[in-house]
């Protein structure tokens, strides 16, 4: 049993959506914290200070907005759903609270280099993510990085144990090497199903992503792209999965790539780590000149 089980029934969520005549929209993976006093150690966990701006992804009913509003300078909270962006309108209005912008948008589609621009700065990012779209959503804050100082988001412990994989293994893909290239992740709790309104039928994990500088040295473009590639047909060899991808690459490119890298071309991409992802986008990069 992890730090924040307990026998908390999901009454709160449930009482708040039923007030407002809603129900959760299970096709869209809606699964909302239902213990205020679970969502408070989360937030305390997430360790805000008085400086720090937070873009929320998907505030459902506020479990987490509310208490991050009293620990950070402000929070904007992203909520695709209109309905409940309403139900947590309503809930700001009621607290008086002063410091919470709610955008009723895809956070797929919103221009967060302009809300983090408009933040002036200490940009953290806090979500409760939807299975379907947490591959997305992670890909687009690391492909953002420089604008945030670090990430808490929660996974489905399925996904959290993909991103936390080593090479080798069938859990290792193309969200865990650039996950692990951009950031140093660690474990920040687990939450189980009765944490939940309604109760989903998997665990899920919060990590936290501390993202590192940019290397000067690495073209992103094409190492996210050769990573892509790589992984589009994992059970092909590297030079085949290479030379038959969207990338420009001949046969003979992609075994001049391999060679430079010091990578045999038979190997598989999963037996990679992410060092030699690297060395293989920078020789990848002067073959495609």
């Amino acid at each position: 049993m992890n730090d924040f089980e307990t026998n908390n029934r999901a009454l709160s969520a449930k009482a708040l959506l039923a007030a407002f005549d809603l129900k959760p929209k299970k096709a869209k993976g809606q699964n909302f914290l239902a213990d205020p006093a679970t969502a408070r150690a989360c937030v305390e966990r997430a360790d805000l200070s008085p400086d720090d701006s937070v873009l929320e992804i998907g505030p459902g009913l506020g479990a987490l907005t509310i208490p991050m509003s009293r620990k950070a300078k402000q929070v904007i909270a992203v909520e695709w759903d209109t309905n409940l962006a309403k139900v947590l309108e309503n809930q700001i209005e009621s607290l008086g609270l002063s410091n919470i912008t709610i955008l009723n948008q895809d956070i797929l589609k919103t221009d967060i280099r302009g809300i983090a621009e408009r933040a002036g700065g200490n940009m953290v990012v806090a979500a409760n993510l939807p299975y379907n779209i947490s591959s997305q959503v992670l890909i687009r804050l690391i492909q953002n990085r420089d604008l945030f100082k670090k990430a808490a988001l929660m996974f489905q412990t399925e996904l959290a144990q993909r991103i936390m994989a080593e090479p080798g293994g069938k859990d290792y893909g193309r969200i865990t090497v650039l996950a692990q290239y951009s950031s140093r992740i660690r474990v920040l709790y687990s939450l189980g199903p009765a944490h939940f309104y309604p109760k989903p039928q998997v665990d899920s994990q919060v990590l936290e992503f501390l993202f590192k500088e940019p290397d000067p040295s690495v073209n992103e473009d094409i190492l996210f792209a050769v990573v892509k590639a790589a992984f589009a047909k994992r059970r092909k060899t590297l030079k085949n999965a290479l030379s038959n991808s969207e990338l420009p690459f001949s046969g003979e490119q992609a075994q001049a790539a391999l060679d430079e890298a010091g990578i045999d071309p038979k190997r598989r991409a999963e037996t990679l780590s992410v060092d030699e992802f690297v060395a293989l986008a920078k020789a990848a990069g002067k073959q495609l000149k």
